[in-house]
């Protein structure tokens, strides 16, 4: 009797355990597929937020850092530890450098020196760390989130609402480090992601498991694929040649976890983007559908390290943007804290 009861408890405890894995499984391919030009339209109404905190709302998802997030955050500092998440501001030309920032200096005396700091182009593109503003800087059919058109941009001179301002009293959350080189088969020996290397839904899952992490509302999201390293080793490639980054389905991870903002070390959309006549697809749904603020072109080789010595993902997120009116954007520098 007492075998026929261990074994019966065995089952059931095998039985929960194909339950458990199965249920698993099924939630990790549970979004719609993201391949066509028609899936990702689809995507773009469905995933939408406008409305959700108000037709007049300038901050989207960034509405889910809440008070008590940011006291969360700030308990995550245990270690004292904290870590730039920035690239240094370039100032040589390059073939992924669509902008240099020059710097002049203007006088040097026995009191002191000054200089003069002037982008040569946008700060926007391929090689410069900065945060888009939500509203005006893509647009989808003419409209950014929440409906501002790019008619009203226009008549103002700016962006009218949902400018880089939105956030001038800064940006403290917890923050995730997503290390794809973590995840089997994505990364070279030398230890980064090869252009054109997908990071889909599914590997944002696995490597919560491998992380030991869950990412949660009102959490900001950052992918490591060793953009900076590859180009520190090999030089500074066009991105005809390939990005690697997230595809379009990420989305759907954005929507279901609550996620307020991502970042990446290049402009986070995978290239190509494996979708039909869509550039940048995720551009488009994170900040014009879901009012998912982008970081882009940070450098989280430091933060790496950082992690894996700690064995630890997860830190405070600090960021503060430029305080320009009807700005579509500003360089920044974030910083993680552990």
């Amino acid at each position: 009797m007492k075998t026929f009861l261990k074994i019966s408890k065995l089952i059931k405890t095998f039985s929960l355990f194909i339950f458990i894995t199965t249920a698993q499984s099924i939630f990790a391919q549970s979004h719609p597929p993201m391949k066509t030009e028609a899936d990702f339209h689809r995507a773009m109404d469905e995933l939408s937020n406008w409305g959700r905190w108000g037709s007049e709302d300038e901050l989207g998802a960034a509405n889910l850092i809440t008070a008590e997030k940011r006291k969360q955050a700030a308990a995550l500092v245990t270690e004292g530890i904290s870590v730039s998440l920035a690239h240094d501001v370039n100032q040589e030309p390059a073939v992924d450098a669509s902008a240099v920032l020059t710097r002049e200096v203007l006088r040097v005396s026995p009191t002191g020196a000054s200089d003069r700091y002037e982008y040569s182009g946008s700060y926007h593109g391929t090689i410069h760390s900065h945060l888009d503003a939500l509203d005006c800087h893509i647009m989808y059919q003419g409209k950014g989130y929440n409906g501002v058109t790019y008619q009203q941009v226009e008549a103002a001179g700016g962006c009218p609402r949902g400018d880089i301002n939105a956030h001038k009293h800064g940006i403290v959350t917890r923050g995730i480090l997503f290390d794809a080189t973590l995840l089997p088969g994505k990364a070279t020996a030398q230890g980064w992601l090869e252009p054109g290397t997908v990071i889909n839904y599914d590997d944002l899952v696995e490597l919560e498991r491998i992380q030991g992490v869950r990412v949660e509302p009102g959490d900001v999201i950052l992918l490591y694929t060793g953009r900076w390293q590859r180009r520190a080793a090999l030089g500074a490639w066009p991105t005809s040649e390939g990005v690697a980054g997230y595809h379009a389905d990420v989305a759907y991870f954005l929507k279901e976890r609550g996620v307020a903002m991502i970042g990446h070390d290049m402009w986070n959309d995978v290239a190509p983007s494996g979708i039909p006549n869509v550039f940048l697809p995720l551009h488009s749904l994170a900040l014009v559908s879901l009012g998912v603020s982008i970081f882009d072109n940070l450098d989280f080789g430091r933060v790496a390290e950082v992690a894996k010595e700690l064995n630890r993902y997860s830190f405070m997120f600090t960021a503060a943007p430029l305080r320009i009116e009807m700005g579509m954007g500003s360089p920044i520098n974030p910083l993680a804290t552990f």
